[in-house]
């Protein structure tokens, strides 16, 4: 017999560190260039189908591009606006006539009904991109002329700004943070030195594989990627690297003890958790995925980019990870002295004494738990999701919300940002007094050859006009939404005028619509995705409906939760229209991660000792290292609350909160608890449920036997 020399044992693994560290060297780079084809532009990212985005492209033919308004607000000192100040305001908007950046003349300087203050448009060009701040900084200096007065930038150019602001640089930090929690955590959970890095240095590769794959389909236009999509993709990426890492790490330690020889262990870890890995990342994967049926383009943006996102977190985890484990062997655990895990050890003794508890009385012990989960869950219809006003949209002080609330005390608050109507020219007059007299409506001003000053026929564009609707309230005001709304019922009722309401206030009326629509028709099919993954892993019908309903009721306790935290405690009067559907396909896909992790084991194990035997050796083995992966991806997660803005501090609380119950109490509790309960016939049809397969009686060490 031919023996294979010694050395090529050892060179498979050696091959593949390399071939990873040149990957991370050569590609780790593109993490950092994600933002160079990114866009904040939050029209790219409207509804495909709504009426806003069709009265954005009828828009088009009135202007060569919807420029961004900026609006200037001067506010008096002291007293009064004179007459000297309104000169000067008119002067400075005049004098930025032809500059870069600017799309059009500026509206006149208008004084408010008060008095106190003055107010001018400005439209900057859509698409300034990086330059954008220089240009406010211009306009900014051109208002500054105006002696006595205080001068503000509110409007969508000047959020654009903040936004722009609250990402710049944002990637490292979240990076770090993310990073070093995963790392302290590691740290303490398991007192080794090297796994810890190693499992770091893996999610370090996975992330830069993932960014240089976005990057190409971003350049190229096939994705679209955002400040919120990027910082998602890290946290995602790192979160589920890690998780996939603990379970294959845990499993490579029993191997080790049980065989000896590290690379059968690491074959027999590879071969007996890939199964639960794969099945886990396809829920995360298929489950974003099922984003591509939104209508709105950023929901449909994060589902690829989330999915690739994970593959590359199973390709490091099933290449990269057993490779460095076969070359470290037991030094990789070490300080610590690598013992089995298994339930016939006794396993960890907390997971001992838990799994007691539920063996002792598992109907009280589900019963209890179920009852706590639908307590919290009967809050879940209070969490508004209607939007986040604009003052909330930024954690901290922002120069575009102070500006927006000094406009909204001295003009209409929708000043500077109107709804905007397409309509049939030869029905103008009607379709602008029906407007008028519309209750929520200011004012509505058709636009003009001249449009500075307003004077003249309104400007025909191919048979189609368009009038600007200044609103009573802010344009992001639930006020604001429902004026819309009334303008368009009353609109598309004039006979042949064929209009269309757009605008900022349109968009997101239609956002939050659209949102709406799309959970009633994504969160079935997430559902099923999971199903089918848990039937084919599992090869049962009740186990898989019995996990896929407790993960469900964790995402409404959550959603319970966070109806009384984010109000209450926050400040958070409502979340944006897509944090649910968000909150709930991570929260329901990583959850069901957990579960899977457990009752793949839990079926490995009744295979051998029935199924009552199964659940608690399932426990006691996997209830160290899943509960450990939980904490870390609710600390990572978590992370993203180094993003000021609203929308990522409550995805962030979401899913991180989410994960932690989902981890402590649904999975270590109320699934082991029913499984027990049920018995065998919970895993129907498969031979398992059969009474001849379910009838072992060895039991783990500390556990009592319980009289059936």
């Amino acid at each position: 017999m031919i023996r294979t020399p010694r050395w090529t044992r050892w060179a498979v693994p050696l091959v593949l560190v390399l071939v990873w560290l040149g990957i991370g060297g050569t590609l780790g780079p593109f993490a950092g260039k994600l933002g160079e084809v990114a866009t904040n532009d939050q029209a790219a990212f409207l509804p495909r189908s709504a009426e806003s985005t069709k009265a954005l492209e009828a828009r088009k033919a009135f202007e060569a591009s919807a420029p961004v308004p900026a609006i200037v607000v001067w506010t008096v000192d002291d007293g009064r606006v004179t007459a000297a100040q309104e000169r000067a305001a008119a002067q400075a908007m005049a004098g930025l006539v032809g500059r870069t950046g600017i799309a059009a003349a500026p509206s006149p300087a208008v004084v408010s009904r008060d008095g106190e203050a003055i107010q001018a448009v400005v439209p900057l060009a859509a698409e300034l991109g990086d330059a954008l701040p220089e240009v406010l900084d211009q306009v900014r200096g051109a208002a500054g002329a105006v002696p006595g007065t205080e001068v503000r930038i509110a409007g969508p150019a000047a959020t654009q700004k903040d936004l722009v602001a609250a990402f710049a640089g944002i990637d490292g930090l979240l990076l770090g943070v993310a990073l070093g929690a995963v790392l302290l955590i590691l740290l303490l959970v398991y007192r080794s030195v090297l796994l810890p890095f190693v499992i770091i240095v893996g999610a370090v590769l996975a992330l830069g594989l993932a960014c240089a794959v976005v990057y190409v389909l971003a350049d190229r236009d096939v994705v679209r990627v955002d400040g919120q999509i990027q910082g998602i993709l890290s946290i995602l990426v790192i979160g589920a690297a890690t998780d996939y890492a603990l379970l294959l790490a845990a499993r490579f330690r029993e191997e080790l003890v049980a065989r000896g020889d590290r690379i059968r262990a690491a074959l027999a870890a590879v071969r007996r958790s890939a199964g639960a890995i794969v099945a886990s990342a396809a829920t995360v994967a298929l489950g974003l995925l099922a984003l591509l049926a939104s209508d709105l383009t950023n929901n449909r943006a994060l589902g690829p980019v989330g999915a690739i996102g994970i593959v590359c977190a199973v390709l490091t985890t099933l290449t990269f990870l057993p490779a460095v484990l076969v070359l470290l062997g037991r030094a990789a655990y070490w300080p610590a002295t690598p013992g089995p895990a298994d339930a016939g050890d006794g396993g960890h003794r907390v997971w001992q004494r838990v799994a007691a508890v539920i063996d002792r009385a598992p109907r009280r012990v589900w019963l209890s738990t179920g009852v706590l989960l639908l307590m919290l869950a009967a809050f879940s219809p209070a969490l508004s999701s209607k939007g986040v006003p604009l003052d909330e949209i930024f954690v901290n002080d922002a120069p575009s919300v102070s500006a927006q609330q000094a406009l909204a005390r001295h003009f209409p608050a929708g000043s500077g940002n109107p709804a905007v109507i397409i309509a049939d020219a030869e029905r103008a007059a009607e379709v602008q007094e029906t407007a008028r007299r519309t209750e929520g409506v200011a004012s509505v001003r058709p636009l003009t050859a001249d449009a500075r000053s307003g004077a003249g026929a309104p400007l025909v564009v191919d048979g189609r006009v368009r009038l600007d609707a200044t609103l009573e309230a802010t344009a992001d005001s639930d006020a604001a939404k429902e004026t819309v709304h009334r303008l368009r019922e009353r609109l598309h009722a004039v006979p042949g005028a064929d209009a269309l309401v757009g605008g900022y206030t349109a968009q997101q009326y239609d956002t939050q619509q659209t949102s709406a629509r799309d959970r009633t028709v994504i969160v079935p099919v997430v559902l099923c995705i999971i199903l089918l993954i848990l039937v084919g892993l599992l090869r049962s019908v009740l186990v898989p409906v019995l996990l896929v309903a407790t993960v469900a009721l964790n995402f409404l306790a959550t959603l319970g939760v966070c109806a009384l935290l984010f109000e209450h405690v926050l400040g958070f009067s409502g979340t944006d229209a897509s944090v649910p559907l968000y909150g709930f396909v991570f929260l329901v896909a990583l959850g069901v991660d957990y579960n899977i992790f457990l009752m793949s084991r839990v079926r490995e194990e009744s295979l051998r000792h029935g199924t009552r035997q199964g659940v608690l050796r399932g426990l006691i083995s996997t209830g160290g290292v899943i509960t450990s992966a939980g904490v870390v991806l609710a600390a990572t997660f978590a992370a993203l609350m180094v993003i000021p803005l609203a929308f990522m501090v409550q995805i962030a609380f979401i899913v991180a909160f989410g994960v932690l119950l989902d981890t402590l109490v649904v999975r270590s509790l109320l699934v082991p608890a029913l499984v027990i309960d049920i018995g065998p016939r919970g895993w129907w049809p498969s031979a398992l449920a059969r009474p001849a397969a379910a009838t072992g009686t060895e039991q783990p060490t500390g556990i009592p036997v319980r009289t059936e």
